[in-house]
């Protein structure tokens, strides 16, 4: 590979990390990109996990230092996406790719549209969102998730800041935090999976992580100063273009 196209990998990793960082389906550009440096599929999805691991730790640290991080949340969360990320780990690669990209398009355009006419959901926080039946819903939507993100990842932020935002009664900005926080704890055990198979590649696995994590500060920096109407278009325009690539329109 050029010298150069290592600018090029940094370059789409903190695009990557701060589409990431304020709503979701950074991925979506990390991926392609690997695979077209001449990765196969499985090996680029392997490493792109080094890039969103470091990514999320850094986007975590920065979350907590701003004071939006709410730990006791993230870790009753978090844990119910671990267990689901372990399950993914040994059903995801019997999913029907085909069946499961439409699905998941469906759905993020139901979430598209749910946050376009149903603004304040996402911009204010709403005290005990999170007792009786949304508490269900709320571990159903987390479990999910993390069989989704095991293996999967794109748009994985998407289903978490759903159930962050609808369920647990918290604001985007609150949300993002405990999102990214979330992740962080399940991705180690789908990144071993793909070292167990051999299917990373550390050295441009290490080059994207640069720009990820250079997203992800960014991304946390702008997400505490500019709050949750600004996420909010953010994420519009995000589940927008996941939304289409899955279709396969573009």
């Amino acid at each position: 590979m050029e010298w150069y196209m290592y600018f090029a990998v940094v370059g789409i990793g903190l695009l990557a990390g701060f589409v990431n960082t304020l709503a979701g389906g950074g991925s979506a550009l990390s991926v392609p990109m690997l695979i077209f440096l001449g990765l196969p599929a499985n090996v680029a999805n392997g490493t792109n996990r080094i890039a969103i691991l470091l990514q999320n730790a850094v986007g975590t640290a920065s979350f907590a230092k701003e004071r939006v991080l709410d730990l006791k949340v993230g870790l009753r969360l978090g844990l119910i996406s671990v267990i689901g990320a372990i399950l993914g780990a040994a059903i995801a690669v019997n999913l029907n790719e085909f069946i499961m990209r439409r699905t998941i398009g469906v759905v993020l355009i139901l979430i598209l549209i749910l946050v376009v006419f149903k603004p304040d959901f996402w911009i204010k926080s709403r005290v005990g969102g999170h007792k009786g039946r949304h508490q269900f819903l709320s571990y159903t939507v987390f479990f999910l998730a993390g069989i989704y993100g095991g293996f999967i990842q794109i748009g994985t932020g998407f289903f978490l800041l759903t159930g962050l935002v609808l369920f647990e009664g918290l604001n985007l900005v609150k949300a993002n935090a405990i999102k990214v926080f979330i992740i962080l704890l399940y991705t180690p055990l789908a990144l071993l999976v793909f070292i167990l198979n051999d299917q990373v590649d550390y050295k441009l696995g290490l080059v994207l992580a640069i720009g990820n994590m250079a997203g992800a500060w960014i991304g946390s920096k702008v997400a505490v100063k500019r709050g949750p109407k600004f996420i909010r278009w953010v994420l519009i325009v995000a589940l927008a273009g996941s939304s289409i690539k899955l279709f396969g329109i573009i």
